[in-house]
Order: structure tokens, then sequence, then C-alpha cells
């Protein structure tokens, strides 16, 4: 009876491993995390790009801390990008320019155990557009 128990809890424990793997970030990047759940939320303003790429910073800022800046190289449209923790929650902002008048934003949060976090994702996206209209 404990052998089976036994192999019935590392069956599971390897069933945890897989299902934990690597998924790709807004930010072009990589990080651990359970793949093919949603945990972003996406948002489109008629504001320009370094407007929008403030109100991001801002708000990321202000509700954590602020770990890194950038701008994404390669692509066809401006991408900027922000990267924080927040109540203890990555979180990876994308700022795109999709035409001259339109700025897209993306905002993904995850949990440090990899899991999504779409409430928080939609907080901060909301956030920015508040911070927009201020």
């Amino acid at each position: 009876m404990k052998t089976k128990m036994f192999a019935a809890f590392v069956a599971l424990a390897a069933l945890a491993v897989l299902a934990t793997g690597c998924v790709n970030t807004v930010t072009e990047r990589k990080t651990a995390g359970v793949p093919f759940i949603k945990d972003t939320m996406e948002g489109r303003y008629e504001r320009p790009l370094d407007q929008v790429f403030d109100a991001a910073k801002a708000v990321i800022s202000e509700d954590g801390v602020l770990l890194h800046e950038g701008i994404v190289h390669g692509q066809t449209n401006l991408v900027k990008t922000v990267e924080g923790n927040v109540n203890q929650r990555k979180v990876w902002v994308r700022v795109e320019r999709l035409d001259p008048k339109i700025t897209g934003v993306s905002v993904q949060a995850r949990t440090q155990a990899g899991g999504p976090d779409v409430d928080l994702a939609h907080a901060i996206e909301k956030e920015i557009a508040l911070k927009l209209v201020r």
C-alpha cells in the first residue's frame, strides 16, 4: 500500500514539474511559469508612445518597484518595455506604437511560483489609462 501511495506521489510531483516550464513575456524575454494560461491584459490609447511609457513607469513605481526599462530593437514599430515587482508579483509592460496616433499597452503579471495574475494585470492596465486622463 505504501509503495502505491509513494508511486502516486512521485507521479504527481513529476507532472507538476512537467507542467511548469518557460513562458514568453511581453518584453520578449523568458521566465519560469505555467504555460497556456492567460496572464496578459491589453489596451489601446490615442496618446503618443512616450506619454504612455511615462505613465506605465509611474504606475509601476507607485505600486511597487521598477526594476528595468528598455527599448526592444528589431521591431517594425517602436517598442518600449517596463519590468517591475508589484505585490510580490512579477509585472511586465510593453508599450508599442501601433500607428502615429494609437499606442498599445500589454501588461503581464505572474506570481512568484509562475502562475498568472490576470486581476493584477488588469488593474495596472486600468491605472495606466487613468494616469493618461489626469
